[in-house]
């Protein structure tokens, strides 16, 4: 097998057996044996740098420390059991990592489509002695034609519709000088380019689904049944 060939994920067999794998056990002497296509077989070098960021007083190690942190004050345990429960949301890990970080103006990249959950988040944001600053990706609402696009390719053929700008999103808060930015439902590749522009670190809070509410995880709970097609045949890109 090829020293690149990583494959994490086929260890979720040995976690449904044994609850742990060679990377994370409560008891590292018991952990089970590495598998041919560990990342650590033949990277404990690239791993052991990569980790060295972590480290010192940079603004990676600063994510990293604080990123750590809020992990950890996720969980609660119960008193005399070894149960541990989450206690938070997403939206109050992201307002602890802002706090501890020192952060204060939060911008938050959103879709159109969600402005309403956009002003709930801002909402909770202020109410958290936060200063939420929001840019939809329609600003400037420009023609999608001027991209060169097919008329086909609109949502709505034949009709004004504007192009999404998420490098307009990331420049506008970059002249306003945000701490840290947030995605909101920014469709997939505008995403990429949005957190490719931005100044600030960016997280996201809203991943866009526009068949599961904006909830993709439950296409790989349902890959045996309700979405086995995406196993069984190609993605037809061809616009009806």
């Amino acid at each position: 097998m090829s020293k690149d060939n990583f494959s994490c994920s086929l260890c979720s067999k040995t976690w449904q057996k044994s609850g742990s794998t060679n990377c994370w056990s409560t008891d590292p002497s018991k952990s089970p044996p590495k598998p041919a296509y560990c990342p650590a077989n033949d990277h404990t070098d690239l791993i052991e740098e990569a980790f060295e960021l972590y480290k010192g007083d940079s603004e990676d190690a600063r994510i990293a420390d604080v990123a750590t942190r809020v992990e950890g004050l996720c969980y609660e345990s119960e008193p005399g059991s070894d149960v541990i429960n989450a206690r938070w949301t997403r939206v109050e890990d992201t307002i602890a990592f802002a706090k501890l970080m020192g952060y204060k103006k939060i911008g938050i990249a959103t879709c159109i489509g969600l402005l309403d959950e956009t002003n709930r988040l801002a909402d909770i944001l202020k109410a958290q002695d936060l200063t939420p600053l929001s840019i939809c990706c329609k600003t400037g609402s420009i023609d999608k034609l001027e991209l060169g696009i097919d008329e086909k390719y609109k949502v709505r053929p034949s009709t004004f519709e504007p192009a999404c700008n998420p490098v307009a999103q990331a420049l506008l808060m970059n002249n306003s000088e945000t701490d840290m930015n947030i995605i909101v439902g920014l469709c997939v590749g505008h995403d990429m380019l949005f957190s490719k522009y931005s100044k600030a670190p960016v997280t996201t809070l809203v991943v866009k689904d526009r068949v599961t509410g904006h909830n993709p995880v439950s296409v790989l709970y349902g890959q045996n049944f309700y979405y086995k097609r995406l196993q069984s045949k190609p993605i037809n890109l061809d616009k009806k």
